[in-house]
């Protein structure tokens, strides 16, 4: 997992409340775990015209020109504005892959379902929660604005907004920490990587039987 740094976003506007992981990433691409490659497939059903399977050439298919994300201005996003319970339904963290492999390193929401929630932090996406009248501001400013962009900084757990505005926001301290040190569960183990080995090497003396 990447270290996550401060950078300017382009903003992208979803204005949906209750975004339910079947709508981020519909069943049928979940036989993959391979945890890349799920980009094309993100809200499948509302971006596209046509049914979507895996293994099919995305490129193909008729886009749904009033899907917002479709919107040439929003290409190249990386901060996803969202309404209440974004990422409700399944627990699948296909969505959240399917999310990072589109590019996006930021969600902002007034509330995100639990397991949601947690999958982000894992995976090595930032979600931000703000009061709902603070996104109704963030909503109108990006509609008004081509090229609206924000300026994250996990560190000082701030959003700057073009005009300068700062917006807050809380983290807990240790996914604050893994996320700035680039550390998934995988990596968070692999930290005591030596203790590990001399824990098997004592295990392999003390019973030998079990390694054979």
């Amino acid at each position: 997992m990447e270290k996550f740094t401060p950078f300017d976003g382009l903003v992208a506007p979803l204005d949906r409340a209750n975004v339910d992981t079947d709508a981020i990433i519909p069943k049928q691409y979940l036989k993959s775990v391979k945890r890349s490659g799920f980009g094309p497939n993100l809200f499948d059903d509302w971006r596209y015209l046509s049914a979507g399977e895996p293994g099919q050439d995305h490129r193909r298919r008729p886009l749904n020109p009033d899907f917002v994300l479709n919107q040439p201005r929003y290409a190249g996003a990386q901060i996803l504005l969202g309404r209440q319970n974004f990422g409700c339904g399944s627990s699948r963290e296909h969505a959240v892959w399917a999310l990072e492999d589109a590019g996006f390193r930021v969600v902002i929401a007034p509330s995100f379902a639990d397991i949601f929630f947690n999958n982000c932090f894992k995976n090595g996406v930032l979600p931000v929660v703000l009061d709902a009248a603070v996104l109704d501001r963030l909503f109108a400013a990006v509609a008004e604005t081509d090229g609206y962009r924000l300026r994250v900084d996990l560190e000082s757990q701030t959003l700057t907004t073009p005009a300068g505005e700062c917006l807050t926001f809380e983290v807990e301290a240790f996914r604050k920490y893994c996320l700035l040190q680039g550390l998934d569960d995988i990596g968070l183990t692999l930290q005591h990587a030596d203790d590990i080995r001399a824990y098997e090497a004592r295990r392999r003396q003390q019973a030998p039987w079990l390694f054979a």
